[in-house]
């Protein structure tokens, strides 16, 4: 009995002898395993406080400091190589360019930045004009420019009060763009009165139009007193407009033909329709017709501020009304109810002296 008791103390030694090598065997490939791939379970190693695990995690941490570090260092202090590392990848990557998307047919593109290609920018600095006359025009209408220096654009000085003009002009499109632009720049180097940006010149794109010549005003011609924006078409009494501006509002005014209660007009097949969506209210603000009118050289940095939070219609006066509308400043009636004209006037001297 007592041979069989030692028998089997015997075999059950042995087998916990095996089993205590099987234990520590599998310990030591499991820390060999850990030692080879540090990262191969981390929440095992938080679980662990072995003092050995510990040293592979701080191993591991100093390496990606200074494997970071040296990235920084080389983007920072040394010119780009033809190696390719992943890391240049990822600081050279740019994101997607969002796809264009159209204003719709009632909208421009404004706030934008239009360059300008032909320009005049010390002018109004040499001249110090009282009055700047802006005259949008076609590119290709140099009849008109040649018409107007010639006649009512040929007076300089009026009542002591200097008067500089200018022609604002987009780009021309279609066959013989590239003449016309070469013939521009021939013009301009002969009078150096044309301010030419980089927009389309076209009649939707008047409301572009004069904003990049509120632009203009702003960064090249603030200490004149006042700017008027007339087109081509008309003509306009250069010594009434300077006596009238005499004796007129020094800041926040604006004057011309204006009209009061203008109607929004919902037919489809008019020139000036304008979607209920677009604009909901029957009436436009108060606006000048785009004509011509006249401003304190205070109100362009105003209008192009103010354009940023309204959305820029078609219509450039209707617009310039919505900007004016925003600031909580109304356009004034003209002195005398004969200064401005929407319908052409027969010749008459008596009638054209008081225009």
């Amino acid at each position: 009995m007592a041979d069989d008791q030692r028998r089997s103390w015997f075999r059950i030694s042995r087998t916990h002898y095996f089993a205590i090598i099987l234990v520590i065997g599998g310990v030591f490939f499991i820390y060999s395993i850990r030692e080879m791939t540090p990262d191969w379970n981390p929440k095992k190693w938080m679980e662990n406080r072995t003092s050995d695990l510990w040293i592979i995690l701080e191993r591991q941490r100093q390496k990606i400091i200074s494997l970071h570090s040296e990235i920084n260092d080389s983007s920072s202090t040394h010119p780009p190589t033809n190696n390719m590392t992943s890391a240049p990848e990822v600081k050279t990557e740019t994101a997607a360019v969002a796809p264009y998307v159209s204003p719709g047919p009632y909208l421009v593109e404004y706030p934008y930045e239009y360059p300008f290609i032909i320009n005049e920018p010390q002018k109004c600095e040499r001249e110090k004009p009282f009055v700047v006359l802006m005259v949008p025009v076609a590119p290709n209408n140099r009849r008109d420019r040649d018409i107007i220096r010639s006649t009512w654009g040929n007076d300089r000085v009026v009542q002591g009060k200097v008067v500089t003009l200018f022609f604002l002009l987009g780009l021309q499109t279609g066959p013989g763009a590239e003449q016309v632009q070469r013939q521009m720049l021939q013009e301009s180097n002969k009078h150096h009165d044309l301010i030419q940006s980089n927009f389309v010149d076209c009649y939707k794109n008047l409301t572009i139009k004069t904003m990049v010549m509120l632009e203009w005003l702003t960064a090249h011609c603030s200490g004149a007193s006042y700017a008027m924006k007339i087109d081509s078409d008309m003509f306009l009494n250069v010594h009434n407009l300077v006596n009238m501006l005499l004796n007129a509002q020094k800041t926040n005014y604006m004057t011309g033909l204006v009209t009061r209660w203008g109607t929004v007009l919902r037919d489809p097949s008019s020139k000036w329709y304008v979607p209920p969506d677009l604009y909901a209210p029957t009436f436009y603000p108060a606006y000048a017709l785009g004509l011509g009118y006249i401003m304190s050289l205070d109100l362009p940095k105003k209008l192009t501020e103010a354009s940023r939070h309204v959305k820029a219609l078609y219509i450039e006066d209707v617009y310039l009304g919505m900007l004016m509308y925003h600031l909580g400043i109304s356009p004034t009636f003209p002195p005398s109810g004969d200064y401005f004209h929407v319908f052409p006037l027969a010749y008459n001297r008596c009638h054209f002296s008081r225009i």
